[in-house]
């Protein structure tokens, strides 16, 4: 019957390349603890060295200025909205508006 095999996660391999990187474990040790074949060590050692500079690029960040822009027109549409109803009724937007509301705000309307 066919040994069943082990899944490690990426976490699970680097703390396994950890024990024996740092805490200076023999892989022979390792290998025999978890049931590994030391060749699948090896290659998860290299894939590490390999792909080690990734973990020290810069993460791109999201551009969110297409959607700060979009939120600034519809909310100039809005304010201009409201505006013209406000104008419609013939009263003032300062009139309406509590005072606990950004005093500028008021005096723009």
């Amino acid at each position: 019957m066919k040994k069943q095999r082990n899944h490690y996660t990426p976490e699970e391999k680097v703390a396994i390349l950890r024990r024996h990187l740092l805490d200076k474990e023999p892989i022979s040790k390792l290998c025999d603890e978890l049931g590994l074949q030391p060749t699948v060590f090896y290659r998860w050692q290299k894939e590490f060295f390999e792909n080690g500079a990734s973990a020290f690029e810069q993460k791109a960040r999201p551009n969110h200025s297409a959607e700060q822009e979009r939120i600034s027109r519809t909310t100039g549409r809005t304010l201009a909205q409201v505006q013209a109803v406000w104008a419609l009724c013939g009263t003032r937007a300062a009139d309406l508006l509590p005072s606990s509301i950004d005093p500028d705000l008021s005096r723009s309307m």
